[in-house]
């Protein structure tokens, strides 16, 4: 049986709630490292690409030959990109915890995220995430990124969602604020647990079968 609650769609980001992030700083310090790169030119050459991967007009193909195969290596590109998908690992507590909101509740789940194309597809399909999440407003996708506002009025319309019937889970301070301007009850997630209690004062009490 199904819980009562006013709340009818859970936006949900990928990177830092469900999974690991995607393509940080973090990651690519170590692929400076295991494919002798120079760190400070590959960090410039992100900088200046990668807003345009992750809105979906770059390929991966083009980003790479933008950031790093500009020039010959020992390496060749399917070798960096496999390493790229490598650093992706699920956070399984938080996987649990959304398809159960989903089945106690009956809601309507939405990933609200900025990923670029084929590691956003990589994720999705490795982790399984469509067996619960009913679409995605993905920075690949709609061609949008957070902060900009119209990322969150486009996943608001694109559900049929009013604000007030929408709680959303992001771990990035600066983008739970835009939310909640928009009227979009949201909590910032640093943990399981506290995310868990956020969620149980917004009525949704999750039952840990």
């Amino acid at each position: 049986m199904k819980g009562k609650t006013e709340i009818e769609y859970l936006f949900v980001d990928i990177g830092g709630v469900l999974l690991s992030d995607g393509w940080v700083h973090e990651f690519r310090k170590l692929a400076a490292k295991k494919f002798d790169l120079n760190a400070e030119e590959l960090e410039k050459r992100h900088n200046q690409a990668f807003d345009t991967y992750e809105e979906g007009k770059l390929t991966i193909t083009e980003y790479l030959k933008r950031v790093v195969f500009y020039e010959k290596r020992s390496f060749t590109p399917a070798q960096f990109k496999r390493f790229m998908f490598d650093q992706s690992k699920p956070y399984p507590e938080m996987i649990d915890l959304i398809r159960r909101i989903k089945a106690q509740y009956g809601l309507k789940i939405i990933v609200l995220s900025n990923e670029a194309r084929e590691l956003n597809a990589y994720r999705i399909r490795k982790f399984k995430l469509k067996e619960f999440v009913d679409f995605f407003v993905s920075s690949c996708y709609v061609h949008l990124r957070k902060p900009d506002e119209d990322i969150f009025r486009l996943a608001l319309d694109t559900a049929q969602a009013p604000a007030r019937q929408v709680v959303y889970i992001e771990n990035t301070p600066m983008f739970v604020k835009i939310a909640e301007g928009l009227g979009i009850r949201s909590i910032l997630h640093t943990d399981y647990k506290s995310t868990c209690s956020k969620l149980s004062a917004l009525g949704l009490n999750v039952i840990n079968e």
